[in-house]
């Protein structure tokens, strides 16, 4: 079964899915196994793996560590074209429909297409969209895209519907990663509302009830990702899993 069925087959069984992003340059290979260990057991869905800039040493061999622990798909959320890597289940195939970069539109993906199907791994037509987050993000940094307004949900939807209509998989509404706020719960429903592709959220989440409520107001997905960085918060994992799917 293809990790785009499954991904699926979790929204129809549980409202909505919970994703942890894990960024290679955040921890140390003796860190990442344990790291996983602990998303298998805390009632997550799935494990995304990626960053906008990776820098440091052995991504690789980090991501392939990742892969062989996870009793969960692993998703490629890349930054650029030189992080595709095999150690992946699937990629979200990228577009930054918010952005009119062209590079990040389109001449990115057409130097990337031969590459996944060269690894074999599954590509999942992602229409990403960055949202306001009540600071710069590396993600708006990186792409050169000015977000869209937090208080201009019609933008929003406007956008999301042209990914529908494109055919697009998924539609990922995204605050960037340590974003000040997450995307807020008006545009989330409003988008859910006016389309039928499934709706990732990502960035700035960073208690079990700003999940839930993200969730509730239509979320297909929802990924925490910087606030599991420290340590401290590892219990925080299944909370989130339990709020998500509203247990």
């Amino acid at each position: 079964m293809s990790v785009y069925q499954q991904m699926l087959e979790i929204k129809a069984a549980k409202g909505a899915g919970y994703l942890v992003l894990v960024d290679p340059d955040r921890w140390e290979l003796d860190q990442v196994e344990s790291f996983i260990e602990q998303i298998n057991i805390s009632g997550a869905d799935g494990i995304m793996v990626g960053s906008s800039l990776i820098l440091g040493e052995g991504a690789q061999q980090k991501m392939k560590h990742i892969q062989s622990t996870s009793k969960l798909p692993v998703i490629l959320f890349p930054g650029n074209v030189n992080q595709l890597t095999p150690h992946v289940d699937a990629v979200f195939f990228l577009s930054v429909i918010s952005g009119r970069n062209p590079q990040f539109l389109i001449g990115d993906q057409v130097q990337a297409a031969p590459i996944v199907r060269e690894l074999g791994i599954e590509p999942i037509a992602t229409a990403y969209m960055l949202i306001e987050s009540g600071r710069v993000t590396t993600a708006e940094f990186v792409s050169g895209s000015k977000p869209i307004p937090r208080d201009k949900a019609e933008i929003a939807v406007a956008h999301a519907l042209a990914a529908e209509y494109l055919g697009f998989k998924f539609i990922y509404l995204e605050a960037g990663s340590g974003a000040q706020y997450s995307v807020p719960t008006k545009m989330v429903k409003a988008v859910t509302s006016y389309t039928n592709v499934p709706v990732i959220v990502g960035g700035g989440i960073y208690s079990p009830d700003e999940a839930a409520a993200l969730a509730a107001a239509g979320a297909s997905f929802v990924v925490t990702g910087n606030v599991l960085e420290d340590e401290s918060n590892s219990h925080l994992m299944a909370q989130f899993a339990k709020a998500i799917h509203g247990d």
